[in-house]
Order: structure tokens, then C-alpha cells, then sequence
């Protein structure tokens, strides 16, 4: 009898909301071949993005690459009467450290070196698997440190941070942007548009289409 009322029971579908208008659809179906690039139909917003898998991954990997750089190379270089010192993110902390700033050194290390690390890491651990339709292992304790781990990424603030110390020290010395600047500067750019790309509600879906 139970079993005869859950049939005759009217399906309900699944609803998604428009990002942009709140526009209540069903919950779109990506198709296989062709155009997989869906959008609302009142306002255009995006809802799927073709190949959106494949370009995290690639913005991860390339992140990842710019990350080792700035963190091996120098951040600035001064330049004194001949003399040239330069410093990297592991020397500024250190330096800090010696300083009796314990607190800012972790501080330092954890915004601009070990938390990106984890989030980029994460990315790939999630997105890898996915891309090649498989399940990722601890998939929901990897999705909740990604999103723990992202409002800590903080390049932005280093970068503005390093800008104001070449502004001010511009006058007592020459001062020489090293590749770590540069790197951390691109880095910058791949994290917001790893933000834009690895859409958590796109992870779920995949996952949860993902049966092995």
C-alpha cells in the first residue's frame, strides 16, 4: 500500500535559482554535446559555464606554479650606495619573528603562503577526480576547508602592503620589484577568477552526477 501511494505521488522537480533575478527554474540539464553554456532565460544570467571543470583545473595548476615562484624568489630589492639586499616572504617573516612580532609572522605566512597553498591544493583535489568522472575521496571535508580556507587568502593585502613600503622608501634607496611581486600580482588575478569558476553549486552538481 505504501509503496503504491509513493508512486502515485506527483514528482517534483528540483528548483534552482537565478543568481542575478531569483528566477525559480528547474534545475537545468547540461547537455553532452554542442553548446553547454546555459543561461536564465529572463535576465541571461549564467548558469552553467561550457567547460568549467577543465578551466578551474588549469587556473589551479597555473596558480600553483605562481605561488612556488613567489615564494622561492625575491619580493623587492634595495638598493643602497652599490649595495644590493633583497628579501623573499620567508625572510620578511623571519625578520618579523626576530622582531618580537610572533603574531604578525604567523600572520603573515598563513594569508600569503600556507592558506593559498591549501585552497589551490583543495581545488585540484576536488576538480581533478571530477574531470575524469570520478568521486573524490572526503569529498564534503575537502568542500568545507576550500570554503574555510578562501576569505583567508589575503595576496591582495601583501601586494598593498609591499606597494605602500616601496612609496615611502622610494626616496632612501633604489628599490627593485623582484619575480616574487610579480608572481604574487598574477596570483592575485587566478584566485578571483578560480572564485568565479569553481561555483560551489557547480562542484555539488557534478558530484552528485558523478556515480563512481
Amino acid at each position: 500500500m505504501e509503496d503504491r501511494l509513493t508512486q502515485d505521488r506527483p514528482h517534483r522537480p528540483i528548483l534552482t535559482a537565478c543568481p542575478e533575478c531569483d528566477l525559480l527554474l528547474d534545475e537545468p540539464r547540461v547537455p553532452t554535446h554542442g553548446d553547454r553554456t546555459l543561461v536564465c532565460p529572463r535576465c541571461g544570467a549564467l548558469l552553467h559555464k561550457s567547460g568549467s571543470l577543465e578551466k578551474t583545473l588549469a587556473i589551479a595548476c597555473a596558480a600553483l606554479v605562481l605561488l612556488a615562484l613567489g615564494t622561492v624568489f625575491p619580493v623587492i630589492g634595495l638598493e643602497i650606495n652599490g649595495q644590493l639586499a633583497e628579501t623573499t616572504v620567508f625572510g620578511a617573516v623571519t625578520m618579523l619573528w626576530r622582531q618580537g612580532m610572533p603574531a604578525i609572522a604567523v600572520l603573515v605566512l598563513l594569508t600569503t603562503t600556507i592558506v593559498p597553498l591549501l585552497e589551490l591544493l583543495a581545488v585540484v583535489w576536488l576538480v581533478l577526480p571530477l574531470h575524469f568522472g570520478r568521486r573524490p575521496a572526503a569529498f564534503v571535508g575537502v568542500f568545507r576547508a576550500l570554503q574555510w580556507a578562501r576569505p583567508w587568502a589575503m595576496t591582495e593585502v601583501f601586494l598593498l602592503g609591499i606597494l605602500v613600503a616601496m612609496v615611502k622608501l622610494s626616496h632612501l634607496a633604489e628599490l627593485l620589484p623582484g619575480v616574487a611581486i610579480w608572481s604574487f600580482g598574477g596570483l592575485m588575478v587566478l584566485l578571483a577568477a578560480l572564485t568565479e569558476f569553481a561555483q560551489p553549486k557547480e562542484l555539488w552538481r557534478t558530484w552528485q552526477a558523478t556515480g563512481r
